[in-house]
Formats: structure tokens, C-alpha cells, sequence
């Protein structure tokens, strides 16, 4: 037996019990935790893009000047004997002088051909002054803006001097004549490119730049002062965009070894395999490949440009590493200029680095300017002597025995590198230096699929990784491999080019210009493709329709479309979404394509997206109709009747659960208003009259006798923290009297879409929670006049509305707007007040120069058309055409009609429109002038533009959009195949999770072993505080000390260990409504704090109780049909004990009001709602909608629920009396499965024990509890407790009860009926009696149990010190 308990306690049984308890937190599903909720719904911000070459360039023109004189050698230079005589690979002395010297020009010219074969090339030969100069101008004068090279061998004449000239011969060869380098820059002007192969180059460049300076000295001198004489002369042409390449340093000779040609720097720059051959012959490391001798390299078969042939290979190995090099090594600018500008001068700059190695052997160093860092001992020339080892030793057996070529293995081994950079590198690290090799690659076939991976791999590694791939010159390959038909390839070029164009999308442009749009198009048709394919081509094709008109008509003519709506239904949901958002944007401002849609009814077949069960799919689903409908084109009767379906599928997302569709919603119903603006400016006017002239009580004016409330004291209200979301409140005190309850579009209760009817509008009030757009002075409409518009219950005059019947869609969607105005998510009901001001402004602004209701004209109906093309009239002078009206200027006021007797002239809250242009108008109000004219000379236009269409719709569009495209293509730029954080084993979240469920565990498993010991008293005072407001709702958080309590409007946060307070914050509800509920939601890890007000209204918190700022995840109307029972009740801050008071000495029998009740199981995602409604709604937090409504069957409130899901069971008490019990999997009509009677009056509490064969407990205002079996009819137990409970509690673990009372006394009992405490009295607060008990609550695992009373004050009690 001893052996067992010692057991029991050992440290290997605790581990694999915490282990146990660890996993079932591992399995929990998280709420609200995807991207949408912690992002904000934006587009990246798009990098600034240097890939392209603003100024590319062509290299039009050659000169080729040869200074050789030959057999003459200049008198300066002593050759030594023998002495390199080779110039382009030819002996000067074996032929005559004259003939060499042409032989010679014509092999350089050849050599140049290779690299440029269409350039114009001119020879010099032996060349006087005025010969070059004739030639330079000439050259200059065809080339225009491009580029000319000029080419200067001087190994016949004397060194270049340090004043800055060169050297060339007079007429008749008998002297040499200088010519200065500031006379060739004149001459040949800019952009040039000298190449100068010489002894002492260096000091041509030195000069060069010299003179390149005086130049640009002399040009300003010029601008400042035109008198000045060097202003009268032609202005030189600036130096700035010139390059030079000089064979060696200032003070250095050329090499003279006989074994090299002269023109050894020439050789290098044209013919770079050949020379490099020969000098890797002449190194010592050459003997270690038998046979190969300088004769046999002259034999190489191939030729340069087939990579098939050895040559051929050789030299695109030596492409391959020389662009690796300049990559890895120069600056990005100066890399983008030298070797992607102009092909001429980067094949010279590519074979310059081949020079600066072997020429610095001979100890000569090559310049360039613009200069470059040394590369002569980058690691990549190793890579190049083995390639030339491994080529040059099958030599003699392919010339001799007719052997096979064996492929170098260099481009398989340089992506193996590039695969283990990928593979194994770490975050931040420089880039790989083989990405330009992966370029060269994919002009392989053989090695193209590999380079294509491995490239899209790289390009997955973020934003960065596409820009430094496009700055590497990738672009015109993918986009040529676009007309390759193999289909291997699909999948790798569809992820690359989603990738290119999620960061930079202006490839639009060049992918419809070479028809690559058609190759995406049969991606996304074709059936066999991976969904994940198809969704990135559809994203691609989405990216090319997107405000480009090109790109729209080509899509549309490759049948997009079509091939869209067929894959509307695919299962894969960012398919559904990119589907949608691709139609949407195609047919944005494109009637043709709108009209496609219609033949092809694409509005209804989106219809069938509206209650797709991801988010983002509604909201993609919502754009594509909001754009569908925002077409400006002209409208005929069909279109509108389109456009009116469309509007009604739309409003009945108006209590979507997502406050992203909402959004969505509101920009699209924006669209709807745009076009049919004068009809909505009717409906405006109308019920602005109509507010005008109705009077709503206040909810609060009535107090009720048995009020209790001590009058607040002002130290008792603290600072509010700010809130992000509420960033425009610009002060608690304002926000909390913004009345914002609006009209409620309410959904017939079994859930399905109901035709709209003014029955069906009932007037409930949401919350709204903005409090306040930008300035609420601004607008013309402020939330109260909203308000009070959606509670007018007087429909008799809306039935006189002016030419729009009252049921009329336009009214419908006025009233959606009036709703989504009053939204409790702050972004909602933002975007909503812009449109609903949008049109309050233009028809109060419209209607102003004439009295709406005199003139007999108005009564004719409106014409369905948006925008009326009627004639205007406006006079030169710019004032209206009404007699008595002042000619004012309308700057910002519109001229008032004259007033008639005894009239007020109506008044106008100030209100400056910011926009330019002038907004469409009516067909009722003849518009007199242009509305935001700029005064009489402003009006002098023609009157033409009065017709543009742009003015005014360019206010509401521009403000009004989501953001949610660009937000949803962010997901193509980030890493897709990297494990995501949470994953990552070794990851700072994972870590932190980890650490988060030891601490469950430890919890559960440490007040587990209390509770089992049982607890015998529960009265000692842990924590006592006074609390900002009377506390009206209190929760316990699950794992940490931390203590959430709710006044009316506002929650506030306790850390109960060390008694401080962590957080006090504001819940946005308006002022008549108040909190009811509150859960914590995911409490096992990363938790969020849910909060429920009595109008329906859910809201959803995270960043409390730490260091940040609250902010608001989610909110949505949880019941859209309860009223705010604060009517007619008191409105105190001790409302909800006055509610119970009140229900306790009147046995109302369930009259008064339960607010919102709800209940969260986490493990299902699954939160119930109701309250004083006729139905229990359950939403689906992981859709984010409701996905069953069950009916209670009761015409009284629900006061309380309690859910099982292991068994699928909801119980809930009722203010009858009753308790249900409900089985949610059965339908709508079978489901109460159980129906208890025994309780004569509001249960206050039904709990449903969570145990298999767990049983329902229920507590009644008379203080009766009763058990109950669920299988079984009668209780099988009663206990009586105190009489006039306001408040109570059971102990999910610990079998106990706490029961509090008006009578200022908390009664804790255990499952047998016996009082294990009686709490009167504040521990230590000079004896002082607790207040009426307003809430209370037991902590859901340790035996702790907080009360919030009516003074204020919030305590907790707990176990002896003994057993904690």
C-alpha cells in the first residue's frame, strides 16, 4: 500500500500526466487567429524597382584607328629582342607593310563582329588629325543618341604625353603629331566608349577626366552668366556618360614577351577563349595535361556560338563566370550600367576581367573607368582552369582517335551549389553567387527543368529574392520560355511568374505584349493541373486584368471568363478566392466584359460564393459582384434589373460574421450608389425630412423607483486607455453619448435569405462602435441623426417618397448602409458613413436652390439611369438662374433660396468638400451651377464638362476601397514553402507554446489535487480593489492571475496575485447599451477576450493586461434582433443588479431583459448565442458564421447557456422558469429535446456538468436547486438556498456553489446543500459590509471565487491558506 502512494507521487508519473494534459492543449483549435485577424488588410508596400533599364543601349557605331607605322619603331619605346610582334593574331613583318596594316583593321574589324555584327565599323588607318576628326564627327553625326566606340591601338607612335594627348602622323609619315584628348571628346561626344591599347594608358584616362571636369565647369560657368564669352561658344557635350578601357596603368609598358601577341589587351577584349587558352598553355600547371601543346589549341573543333561543340561550350562557361564575378563583386548600379545596358559593352567589360588577370601575370594592370574592384583572385577562376583543364585534356583523343565530347560538368556541379546555399544557408545571408550561372542555365535544355526549381525555390525566399533575380537579368528568360510547350515546365514557370508579378506587377504589360497571358490562360484550363497551379495562374491573370485595359480585352478574347466560372465551385479555397477577385477585376470599368459575364449569368453563379464557408472567398465573392455593378457604362433597363438582383444577394451579408466582407460589402453597395446617385439622393432627402420631423425618446429618459445606484463620484472615473481601434475617439467621455443603434435589416429566423419587406425591418439597434469618422462635424449626417433615421417606424410617409416606391431597392440598400453605419467593427461603419455623408451632401447640395416639396414638377418617377445627361444651364456669370437668389461666389457655400415668409432658410452643419471636379447630378434637381466651382471665373468653361462624370465619383471611390486584392496577393510574395513558425520546432512561438501548456498542466494538475482533498471553507479575502465602474460582468482568466471585469462600457483588468491593475479600456458600445457577457477565448495559449452588449453585438479583443495598446480582432452582430433592454430600465451604473432587483420583487416571471448570453466550447470553435431573443444562434468561429439557429420554443428571454460538445448538448435556463435542454445535430423542429418545468420563476444559472453522464444544475431567483438527470423527466434533487439571488455560480471541478444576494451577503454551498461559508463583511476594510452583490464567478480550476458588489468594489475569496 505504502509502495502505491509513494508511487503516486514520483516525478515520472507527474511527467506523463502533464504530457497527457499537454496533448489535449496541442489539439485545441485556436479562434481568430489567422492572418486576417493579426494583419492589417493592405497591400505590401511595393519596393521600388531598378531591374529595368530605363536608358538601354546600342553600341551604333565603331571607329577603329591603328597607329602601327609598321616597320617603324617609335623612338621612346626599346623593344627587346625578340620581342612580341603579333597584332590581331597577325605578323606585321610577313607581308608588306601596307598590306598589313590593312590585313590588320580588317581582322580587328572581324574580331569586333563576333560580339557586335551590326554596328557601322570605320578604319583609320596610320591616321592624320583631320582624318580622325572627320571620322569622329561622322560617326557622331549617325549615331545620334547611341553610343559609339573608338578604338585606339598607338603601338607605332610615341607614348601619350601627360598633358593629355595622343599621338598620329602628319601627311607624309615624317613626324608625329599630337592630337589632345580634349579635342577627340569634342569631337566624338557622348555616350562614347574609348578603348586605348597603348604603353602609359593610364594617362589617357587620368587626362580624360580632367578635361571631363573642365567641361562640366565651363558648362555651369555658361548657365550662370550668358555674357560671359565662353557662352557664345557651342557647348561642349558633358563627359559623364563615357567608359574607358586602358591596357595598362600610367607608368607601366606593355608586355613584350614573345610568346604573346602586341596587342596582348586587344586579343583579351575580342578574342578572350582563344588567348585564354593559349596562356593557361604557358602556365606551369598546363604540363599536368599530357599532349596539349599551342598548335593543337589552334584545332579545337566548334565554333563560338554552338554550345553543343567544345568551342562553343568553352566560351559560355567563360560567359557564365565572368558575369558571376562582375555580380558578386561590383556595386548593383554599376553592374546594371556595364553588363546589362548595352550587349557590345558588356561582352568588352566581361573579357576586360579576363585582361586584368592575365595581363596583371605580366605585371601590368588594365583601368577602367568607371573603375572596378579587382577580380583577378576571385574564387570563380578556378572553376574556369578546371573547366579548360577537363575540355583541353580530351583534346588529343577527339583529334586523333575521333572520341565523343564529354559535356563539362561545370553547370550541374555550380547548381549543386546554388541547391546547398538553398538547403542549408541561414536567414540573413548574402546573396548566392551562383544565380547568375542559374541565368545562363536555363538556356540548356538539359539542365533547364533543374535551374527552373532551384530558381523558384530561391525566388520563394521573399520580395527581396525576386528583385535581386530580376536585377540579375532574368526576365527576358522566363518571359521566352513562355513559348515553350513542354509541359514539365508549366508547373515551375507558373510559380516563378506568380512570383515575379505578387512584386512587381508592371510586367502586366510586357506578359500581353508577347502573349504570354494565353500560356496562364491553358494553365487554368487545363483539368489535370494541381489546384495550387491553377490558383497561381489565376493570380498571374488576375495581376495582367488589373486596371489595364490591354490586359483586360486580351483575356477577355482568350475566353477568361469561362474558364473562371468553371472553377467558381473548385474545392481548393484560394483557388474560389483568386477565381473571384479575377473576375472582379476584369470586368472593373470594361462593359464588354460585364456584359460576357451577364450571357454567361456569372452574377449568379457567384451568388453560390456568398455563403462559402471561408472569409476570404465571401469577400473575394463580394468584390467581383461590387465591380460588376460599379460598371459606369450606360445602363438600359436589363442592366439595371442585373444591378438591383445583385444589390439584394448583397445586403444579406449584412450580418456576415466577418467584419472583412462587411467591409467588402459596403464598397461594393458604394459602387451601387455611384451609379444611381440621383435615385439614392431622393431616397437621402426623404428620410432626412423624415428625421427631422420625428422625435425619438431617449432611452434612458425613465428611471425606475427602485433604483439603488449611488450617484458615480468623478475620482471613481479614470483615464480610459486609448485603444488602437478606436484612434478617432478623441475623447472617452464623447464617445460614451454617441448614440449609434440603427435600424437592423433582420434575416428571417430559421436563417435563410428572405425577401426584403418593411415587416421584416424591425428595429433593433446595433452597436456601433466607431465613434466617429474622421470629425463628426464634418459630416452632414452625424451618428445620432443615423440613429434616429433607422428607428422611424413611421412608414406612412415613406410611402410618399418622392417618384421611388418605399419598398424600392434604393430604400432597402439606404437602410443596409444606415446598418452597416452603426457596425460594431470601427473600419464598417467608417467606410458606410463616408457613403451615406457622400450622398446626404450632393442631395442636400443638389436640392438647395429650389424647395424640394413645392414644385409639382418632382412628382414624376425617377428614370432608372445613374447619372442624368439632361441640359444644364450655366451662365457666364456663374449665378443661378433664379431670380431672387444672391450671386455669390460659391467657394464654400451654395447660394440659399430666398426665404419666404416667416421661413427659416434651412441650415447646414459645416462641411468642406476637399475634392476638385463637380459631382454627376439629378434628374429632379436641375442643377444650377457646378458645385464645387471656383467662383465666378471658374464657370467661363465650356459647359461641356458638366458632364464629366468624374468629379464626384472620384471622392467616394478613392476613399473607398479594402485593400483586400492587394492584401490577398501578399500571400504569392511571401515564402509558401518555408514551415511556417508555429511549426518550426526550434521557434520562438513554439518555445513560448510550449512553455504555455507546461503552465496548464501545472494548474490543472495542482488545483486538482485541492479540489479532490475537498474544500471546507471559502472566505479568505485574496485580492480586494475598487474597480473604475460598478462591476457588471466578471471573468476569470483560465491559466494566469488575471482577473477581466466588465462595467457598462468598459473592461478592466487585475492581476490578483500582486493586486495591481494591468489595463482599463473602452468596448465601444453606445451609451444605452452595456456588457453582459464575457468569455475568454483560446485561454490555453495566445488568449483573446470576447465581449457581448445587450444590442447583439460581439467584440473581440486581444493585446490586453501587457504592455500594448488593446486592439480590436473582430466584431459582428451576434443577434440581430434584440432590443437593448436598457429602454424603459434603469440606466445606472448598477443597472444589472436593478434588472434582478427588480425581477426579484416582482416575480416578472421573465418581463424584464437578460441582455446577451453566450457560451464558448473551444474545442469545436463553436460559440451560442441569445439573450432576449426567441432563438439560440450558433456561430461557427472558424467561418466566421452562423451556422444553426435553434429555436427555443418560448416566448420568454434566455438567461443563461451551458454546452456540452462531447455530446452535442445545450442547455439553457430561461426567464419563465424553464430549462431546455437542446441536441443541436437534430433539425430545427426535433432538437429541444427536454423541457423541465420545476422552477417557478428566472433561472439565473443552468449548468450542464461537462461528465459523460454529467447533469444539469439550475438555480432560480426564489434560490431553489434542482438536479437534473437528462434522461429523466422530475429532478432528482432540490436544494433551498437564500431568497432574492441577483447572482450565482457553480465550480466546474469543485462541487460548490456560491449564491449572492440583494441582501449584501454571499452564501457559498457544497453539493450536499450545506453552507460552507457566509461572506458579509470586507476582510480588514475597517469591517465595512459588502455592497449589494452585483456578479460573481469561480475561477474555472483553482477554488477561487471574485465578486463584483455595487460599491465598487472587486474581491476575491478563496480556500484556506492551508490547502492552497
Amino acid at each position: 500500500m505504502k509502495m502505491d502512494s509513494e508511487l503516486l507521487h514520483s516525478p515520472a508519473v507527474c511527467l506523463a500526466e502533464e504530457e497527457e494534459a499537454d496533448m489535449s492543449d496541442w489539439n485545441l483549435p485556436l479562434a481568430f487567429m489567422k492572418k486576417r485577424h493579426s494583419e492589417k488588410i493592405e497591400g505590401s508596400k511595393a519596393l521600388a524597382q531598378s531591374w529595368r533599364m530605363k536608358d538601354r543601349m546600342k553600341t551604333v557605331s565603331v571607329a577603329l584607328v591603328l597607329c602601327l607605322n609598321v616597320g617603324v619603331d617609335p623612338p621612346d619605346v626599346v623593344k627587346t629582342s625578340p620581342c612580341a610582334r603579333l597584332e590581331c593574331w597577325i605578323d606585321p613583318l610577313s607581308m608588306s607593310p601596307q598590306k598589313a596594316l590593312e590585313t590588320i583593321g580588317a581582322n580587328l574589324q572581324k574580331q569586333y563582329e563576333n560580339w557586335q555584327p551590326r554596328a557601322r565599323y570605320k578604319q583609320s588607318l596610320d591616321p592624320t588629325v583631320d582624318e580622325v576628326k572627320k571620322l569622329c564627327t561622322s560617326l557622331r553625326r549617325n549615331a545620334k543618341e547611341e553610343r559609339v566606340l573608338f578604338h585606339y591601338n598607338g603601338h607605332g607612335v610615341p607614348r601619350p604625353t601627360v598633358n593629355g594627348e595622343i599621338w598620329v602622323f602628319n601627311k607624309n609619315y615624317t613626324q608625329y603629331i599630337p592630337l589632345s584628348v580634349y579635342d577627340l571628346q569634342t569631337w566624338m561626344g557622348s555616350p562614347s566608349i574609348f578603348v586605348y591599347d597603348c604603353s602609359n594608358a593610364g594617362i589617357i584616362v587620368k587626362s580624360f577626366k580632367q578635361f571631363a571636369l573642365q567641361r562640366e565647369q565651363e558648362l555651369e560657368v555658361a548657365a550662370i552668366n550668358p555674357n560671359h564669352p565662353l557662352a557664345q561658344m557651342p557647348l561642349p557635350p558633358s563627359m559623364k556618360n563615357c567608359i574607358q578601357l586602358a591596357a595598362c596603368e600610367a607608368s607601366e609598358l606593355l608586355p613584350m614577351n614573345p610568346d604573346l601577341p602586341a596587342d596582348l589587351f586587344t586579343s583579351c577584349l575580342t578574342t578572350p577563349i582563344k588567348i585564354a587558352l593559349r596562356w593557361f598553355c604557358m602556365q606551369k600547371s598546363a604540363k599536368l595535361v599530357p599532349g596539349v601543346t599551342l598548335d593543337l589549341i589552334e584545332k579545337i573543333p566548334g565554333r563560338l556560338n554552338d554550345r553543343r561543340t567544345p568551342l562553343g561550350e568553352l566560351n559560355w562557361i567563360f560567359t557564365a563566370i565572368t558575369d558571376t564575378i562582375a555580380w558578386n563583386v561590383l556595386p548593383r548600379d554599376l553592374f546594371q550600367k556595364l553588363f546589362r545596358q548595352d550587349l557590345l559593352v558588356a561582352s568588352l567589360f566581361r573579357n576586360f576581367l579576363l585582361a586584368e588577370r592575365i595581363m596583371r601575370s605580366y605585371n601590368c594592370t588594365p583601368v577602367s573607368s568607371p573603375r572596378l574592384p579587382p577580380t583577378y583572385m576571385h574564387a570563380m577562376w578556378q572553376a574556369w582552369d578546371l573547366a579548360v583543364d577537363i575540355c583541353l585534356s580530351q583534346l588529343p583523343t577527339i583529334i586523333e582517335e575521333g572520341t565523343a565530347f564529354r559535356h563539362s560538368p561545370f553547370f550541374a556541379e555550380q547548381l549543386t551549389a546554388f541547391q546547398v546555399w538553398l538547403t542549408m544557408g541561414v536567414e540573413n545571408r548574402n546573396p548566392p553567387e551562383q544565380l547568375p550561372i542559374v541565368l545562363q542555365v536555363l538556356l540548356s535544355q538539359v539542365h533547364r527543368l533543374r535551374a527552373l526549381d532551384l530558381l523558384g525555390r530561391f525566388l520563394d525566399l521573399g520580395p527581396w529574392a525576386v528583385s535581386l533575380a530580376l536585377s540579375v537579368g532574368i526576365f527576358p528568360y522566363v518571359l521566352k520560355l513562355l513559348q515553350s510547350s513542354a509541359r514539365e515546365l508549366r508547373p515551375l514557370l507558373v510559380f516563378i511568374w506568380a512570383k515575379i508579378l505578387a512584386v512587381d506587377s508592371s510586367c502586366q504589360a510586357d506578359l500581353v505584349k508577347d502573349n504570354g497571358h494565353k500560356y496562364f490562360l491553358s494553365v487554368l484550363a487545363d483539368p489535370y493541373m494541381p489546384a495550387e497551379h491553377r490558383t497561381m495562374a489565376v493570380f498571374i491573370l488576375a495581376v495582367i486584368v488589373n486596371s489595364y485595359t490591354t490586359g483586360q480585352e486580351a483575356c477577355l478574347q482568350g475566353n477568361l471568363i469561362a474558364i473562371c466560372l468553371e472553377q467558381l465551385s473548385d474545392p481548393h479555397p484560394l483557388l474560389r478566392q483568386w477565381v473571384a477577385i479575377c473576375l472582379g477585376r476584369i470586368w472593373q470599368n470594361f462593359d464588354s466584359a460585364r456584359w460576357c459575364g451577364v450571357r454567361d449569368s456569372a452574377h449568379e453563379k457567384l451568388y453560390s460564393l456568398l455563403s462559402d464557408p471561408i472569409p476570404e472567398v465571401r469577400c473575394a465573392a463580394v468584390f467581383a459582384l461590387g465591380t460588376f455593378v460599379g460598371n459606369s457604362a450606360e445602363r438600359t433597363d436589363h442592366s439595371t434589373t442585373i444591378d438591383h438582383n445583385v444589390a439584394m444577394m448583397l445586403a444579406q451579408l449584412i450580418n456576415d460574421g466577418s467584419p472583412v466582407v462587411r467591409k467588402e460589402l459596403v464598397v461594393a453597395l458604394s459602387h451601387l450608389v455611384v451609379q444611381y446617385e440621383s435615385n439614392f439622393c431622393t431616397v437621402a432627402l426623404q428620410f432626412m425630412e423624415e428625421e427631422k420631423n420625428y422625435t425619438v425618446p431617449s432611452p434612458a429618459n425613465t428611471l425606475e423607483p427602485c433604483n439603488l445606484t449611488p450617484v458615480r463620484d468623478s475620482p471613481a472615473i479614470p483615464r480610459l486607455r486609448s485603444v488602437n481601434s478606436y484612434t478617432n475617439i478623441r475623447a472617452a467621455t464623447t464617445a460614451r453619448n454617441l448614440n449609434k443603434s440603427l435600424q437592423n435589416l433582420n434575416l428571417n429566423e430559421e436563417g435563410g435569405p428572405v425577401a426584403f419587406s418593411p415587416g421584416n425591418l424591425s428595429t433593433s439597434s446595433s452597436a456601433s462602435s466607431t465613434l466617429g469618422s474622421p470629425d463628426n462635424d464634418e459630416y452632414i449626417l452625424s451618428f445620432e441623426t443615423i440613429d434616429k433615421m433607422r428607428r422611424v417606424s413611421s412608414y406612412s410617409s415613406l410611402n410618399s417618397l418622392i417618384g421611388v416606391s418605399f419598398n424600392s431597392v434604393y430604400t432597402q440598400i439606404w437602410r443596409v448602409l444606415l446598418h452597416l453605419a452603426a457596425d460594431p467593427f470601427p473600419e464598417v461603419s467608417d467606410l458606410a458613413m463616408k457613403v451615406l455623408n457622400s450622398i446626404a451632401y450632393k442631395a442636400t447640395m443638389n436640392a438647395r436652390p429650389q424647395r424640394i416639396l413645392d414644385s409639382g414638377s418632382l412628382t414624376q418617377s425617377a428614370p432608372a439611369s445613374p447619372t442624368s445627361k439632361g441640359a444644364h444651364i450655366l451662365q457666364a456669370g456663374g449665378s443661378p438662374p433664379m431670380p431672387s437668389a444672391s450671386s455669390s461666389s460659391l467657394t464654400n457655400e451654395v447660394p440659399k433660396p430666398p426665404t419666404r415668409g416667416g421661413e427659416q432658410p434651412p441650415t447646414r452643419p459645416p462641411y468642406t468638400p476637399t475634392l476638385g471636379g463637380q459631382a454627376p447630378h439629378s434628374h429632379q434637381f436641375p442643377r444650377t451651377r457646378k458645385m464645387f466651382d471656383k467662383g465666378p471665373s471658374g464657370s467661363e468653361q465650356a459647359g461641356d464638362d458638366a458632364d464629366d462624370p468624374g468629379g464626384h465619383k472620384a471622392y467616394m471611390n478613392a476613399n473607398l476601397s479594402t485593400g483586400l486584392c492587394d492584401w490577398s496577393a501578399k500571400y504569392f510574395a511571401q515564402p509558401v514553402m518555408k514551415i511556417p513558425e508555429e511549426h518550426d520546432v526550434e521557434s520562438q512561438v513554439r518555445k513560448e507554446r510550449e512553455w504555455r501548456f507546461l503552465r496548464n498542466a501545472r494548474v490543472r494538475k495542482q488545483s486538482q489535487r485541492i479540489t479532490q482533498r475537498g474544500v471546507t471553507r471559502l472566505d479568505d479575502q485574496i485580492f480586494i480593489n475598487r474597480n473604475p465602474g460598478v462591476p457588471s460582468v466578471v471573468k476569470f482568466h483560465p491559466f494566469n492571475p488575471c482577473i477581466a471585469v466588465a462595467d457598462k462600457d468598459s473592461i478592466c483588468f487585475w492581476d490578483w496575485e500582486k493586486a495591481e491593475r494591468l489595463d482599463y479600456f473602452y468596448n465601444g458600445n453606445p451609451r444605452y447599451t452595456r456588457i453582459t457577457a464575457m468569455e475568454y477565448l483560446n485561454g490555453h495559449d495566445y488568449s483573446l477576450l470576447l465581449t457581448a452588449t445587450d444590442d447583439g453585438a460581439l467584440r473581440i479583443w486581444k493585446n490586453f493586461a501587457d504592455q500594448r495598446n488593446p486592439e480590436m480582432v473582430t466584431a459582428w452582430q451576434g443577434l440581430s434582433d434584440m432590443l437593448p433592454t436598457t429602454r424603459g430600465q434603469p440606466s445606472s451604473s448598477a443597472h444589472s443588479l436593478a434588472r434582478r432587483v427588480s425581477i426579484c420583487l416582482d416575480r416578472s416571471k421573465g418581463q424584464g431583459g437578460a441582455g446577451m448570453v453566450v457560451d464558448w466550447e473551444q474545442e469545436t470553435g463553436l460559440l451560442m448565442t441569445s439573450g432576449d431573443v426567441r432563438v439560440i444562434r450558433i456561430w461557427d468561429t472558424e467561418r466566421e458564421m452562423k451556422v444553426q439557429d435553434i429555436p427555443t420554443g418560448a416566448d420568454s428571454c434566455v438567461t443563461c447557456l451551458s454546452c456540452d460538445s462531447q455530446r452535442s448538448l445545450i442547455a439553457a435556463g430561461l426567464g419563465d422558469g424553464s430549462v431546455r435542454l437542446y441536441d443541436r445535430r437534430m433539425g430545427a423542429n426535433e432538437c429541444r429535446v427536454m423541457t423541465y418545468r420545476e422552477h417557478s420563476s428566472w433561472v439565473v444559472k443552468a449548468h450542464l456538468q461537462k461528465q459523460t453522464d454529467g447533469k444539469i444544475i439550475s438555480v432560480s431567483v426564489d434560490g431553489d436547486v434542482r438536479f437534473f438527470e437528462l434522461r429523466s423527466p422530475d429532478s432528482v434533487n432540490v436544494l433551498q438556498t437564500v431568497k432574492g439571488l441577483t447572482a450565482l455560480d457553480i465550480h466546474p471541478q469543485a462541487n460548490l456553489f456560491a449564491c449572492g444576494s440583494m441582501n449584501q451577503f454571499i452564501a457559498v454551498y457544497n453539493s450536499n446543500g450545506d453552507v460552507i461559508s457566509n461572506i458579509k463583511y470586507y476582510d480588514g476594510f475597517m469591517g465595512q459590509r459588502i455592497g449589494a452583490i452585483s456578479c460573481l464567478a469561480f475561477h474555472p480550476y483553482w477554488p477561487h471565487l471574485a465578486v463584483g458588489s455595487n460599491d465598487y468594489y472587486m474581491s476575491i475569496y478563496s480556500a484556506e491558506k492551508r490547502l492552497r
